[in-house]
Parts: structure tokens; sequence; C-alpha cells
């Protein structure tokens, strides 16, 4: 029996990697390096440990405030980019037994230059940074944590656009994905969502740009209100799609809607794709991306006390994120209890 672990178990550690040079933030590497500043300080100060990728170890301690250096271990690393949520360990539990599974990661469909992502999880086993035995390599098979979610009950959420795509497993069909899934990571239900895409988005439509899995049988989607919107017509696809989704009991689920920001653009006047649905959960607090919209952030942020009542909702402003058309829950990912060794 597998069991894909859900986001908000208790874990040990939040995986991020800090923008170098050699990364695509190059052209605005000090703002970058800003950013994950206030991404990772603020994650410590709310009871969070981050496990940072960097270079250079010595170079990295400088840019934090010494109060955090504390919750934080530097480890050096070879790297593409930023964006752990997609090269970093998903994690199951095999008949009660941690597993951190290591698939192959081809920057989203041979867009962009993966080979040092693409390792980086033989690179960590090889530290001892995962607890002995845990680490289980399943690079035959190409899947990003951004393009599935659960409710950690056997309900998997993604995107047909995404899991179906034919520069990730040679275009599988929904049947194909579905069983790769079941015996990947242990779906014992698979939801596709065929519509949602946002401008932008280079990640094929992940589903965590879109809607999410929360407890109590609920959804949280992004919607968008506006007529007006390009994106109109086919988030109202995805929103009715998802009213006739059901559970594995099958239940229908509650929807939660969480507002669309207004259009970000980047120097070329090209629409970003921000999103309030790339936010990150943990056992007790939720760490939600703002754009610097007053009105649309509180809303987000209200929103999400529907889903998640007795956890502390934290804005982080990430509009440096966004230029590189990812967000907050892009730029990290969770270490449950038991992964790290060192903790063990």
């Amino acid at each position: 029996m597998k069991e894909f672990l859900e986001e908000w178990v208790p874990a040990d550690g939040i995986l991020m990697a800090l923008p170098h040079e050699e990364t695509d933030w190059n052209y605005i590497l000090p703002e970058a390096l800003q950013q994950y500043k206030r991404l990772v300080e603020t994650m410590v100060a709310n009871g969070c440990h981050i496990v940072l990728l960097c270079r250079k170890v010595k170079e990295a301690e400088k840019l934090f405030d010494k109060k955090a250096l504390k919750d934080i271990t530097f480890l050096e690393a070879e790297y593409n980019d930023t964006w752990t949520r997609d090269y970093g360990p998903i994690t199951i539990l095999k008949h009660g037994d941690l597993r951190a599974l290591d698939f192959g990661f081809n920057g989203w469909g041979l867009k962009f230059a993966a080979d040092k992502d693409n390792l980086v999880n033989l690179q960590l086993n090889d530290k001892a940074v995962y607890t002995k035995g845990i680490y289980r390599n399943e690079r035959d098979f190409i899947l990003e944590g951004g393009s599935i979610d659960t409710d950690g009950k056997g309900t998997v959420l993604t995107t047909t656009r995404c899991l179906c795509s034919p520069n990730r497993n040679g275009g599988l069909t929904k049947n194909e994905a579905d069983k790769q899934l079941r015996k990947r990571i242990g779906a014992q239900h698979v939801l596709f969502l065929d519509y949602g895409a946002l401008m932008g988005d280079d990640t094929d439509s992940h589903i965590d740009t879109l809607a999410r899995m929360a407890p109590e049988n609920t959804i949280l989607f992004t919607g968008c209100r506006n007529m007006d919107d390009p994106q109109f017509e086919e988030l109202l696809k995805m929103r009715a799609q998802l009213t006739m989704f059901r559970n594995a009991e099958g239940e229908a689920f509650n929807l939660v809607e969480l507002p669309l920001p207004d259009a970000i653009y980047d120097e070329e006047k090209h629409r970003l794709p921000a999103t309030y649905a790339n936010y990150l959960v943990t056992d007790s607090v939720i760490f939600m991306p703002t754009y610097n919209q007053p009105h649309n952030d509180e809303l987000a942020m209200q929103t999400m006390k529907i889903a998640f009542p007795e956890h502390k909702v934290v804005g982080i402003e990430c509009l440096t994120l966004i230029k590189q058309h990812g967000s907050l829950h892009c730029a990290t990912m969770q270490l449950p209890k038991g992964v790290l060794g060192w903790l063990g």
C-alpha cells in the first residue's frame, strides 16, 4: 500500500535553492536574492526550518539576519534554477515506511536546461541529507511536484495538459498516466483537469497554479470574475469541470474560489502567470504569495481561512518571483517529518 502524503503533514523542513549567477535570475540577481531573503526569513520567523541549496555556504550566510541562521541548513549543490517544487523529492508512505521519490525532471518538457536540477536528489542522497534507506530512484518517469496535489486520502488532482504532454513521457493517454500515478505514488483516485491555463505559464498548466486540495473534501481554485479577461472562458470551463468531480466515495467537493490577481506584465508587456493558488501549507501556517494588490491580497488570505480555519495565514510579497513565471509554492518543497537524516 502506497500513500502520497498531503502537504500539511508535519515537516522536518522546506527545501529551497538560492539564486546564483548561472541561474535565469542573473539579470536581476540582487533583487532575486532579496526576494529569497524575504521568503526564507518569513518562513523561519513562523516556525519553519529551511534546507537551502547554494553554491558557496559562506557567501550565502551573509545574506541573512543572524537570528535566522540557526533555522537554516545551507547545502552546497549544483543546480540550474531555483524551482525545488519540481525537482525536489516527492514523499510517500509505503506500507507505513517513508519513501523520498526521485522522479526525472526535464525542464518542463524540454523547455529549459535541467541537467543539474535533475541530479539534485542524487546529490542530496549522496550527502546523507535524506534518512538512510528512504531514497528511491524513479528517474525513468518524468513527474514534477507542482503537477500533482493530494488530499492525503488517495485522491490525486492533476491536469491533462501536463501529465499527458508529449515532451515529458512521450505523450501518455489519461488512462496510462492514471496507471503510472497509481503505481508510482499510490494514487487511488485520479482527477484530471482538462481546462485552466494561465497566460505566461511555462509548465503546461501545473495544478498548483489552478486548483489545490484541502481537508474536509475541499478544493480551492483560481476563479475569474472579469468577463473581459482573456483567461475568463478557460477558467470558467475549469470551474464547471470541478463541479462535476467526485471524491473516491462519490461525493461532490466543497469548492472555494480564490480571486485572480490583477494582470501583471513583464517589461515586454507579456502577461505573467500570477495566481494565489501557488501557496505553501505547513501543519500550522499557510504562506500566501501576494502581489502588492491590497484588495486582492487580503481577499485571498481571508478566503484561505475558509478551507484552513485553524491555520495562520502569512502573506509574502512575490513580485520578483513572478518575473520568472513562478511563485511561492514553485520555490519550495516540504520535507515531511522523517525525511532529513541528521534529525532521525
